[in-house]
């Protein structure tokens, strides 16, 4: 089955800092903008970075995922492996603070897969993985 774009939409406090985060640290093609809104290219994916002024007592859940505190919500992207270990460095070239560093989870079982979560400027919390078999996308 062809591969089906999404589109997400996400607040931001900063769209500068959105623009320099997705645009150059994440390498994400800059679509349609405006002094509200920027669309951003998240490998074949429409998201949408959206002006919100930051607000007061936004706690983070995490929920308890293979040892690791996931954050609640996130979002992110399902790479072929080898672009997912190319982002991985580039991150990490690029100084970003993992709140889970890249590595393998369910190792050996089924569903393993590779996964790392971190924050954008505005605290949204992004999930990129890959599975060497991507035919354990799903499976139970």
């Amino acid at each position: 089955m062809p591969l089906t774009p999404f589109h997400i939409a996400f607040p931001v406090d900063d769209l500068e800092a959105a623009r320099a985060f997705y645009g150059t640290t994440l390498g994400c093609p800059e679509g349609r903008s405006s002094t509200q809104w920027i669309d951003f290219d998240l490998f074949g994916h429409q998201i949408v970075a959206h002006l919100k002024p930051a607000s007061e007592g936004n706690k983070r859940h995490h929920n308890p995922v293979d040892g690791h505190d996931v954050p609640v919500p996130h979002f992110g992207v399902v790479l072929q492996m080898e672009d997912w270990e190319a982002l991985a460095e580039r991150l990490r070239n690029a100084g970003v603070e993992f709140i889970i560093e890249p590595y393998i989870r369910f190792k050996g079982e089924v569903g393993e897969q590779a996964t790392m979560f971190f924050l954008d400027p505005a605290g949204n919390a992004l999930e990129f993985k890959a599975f060497a078999d991507m035919g354990q996308l799903f499976a139970k």
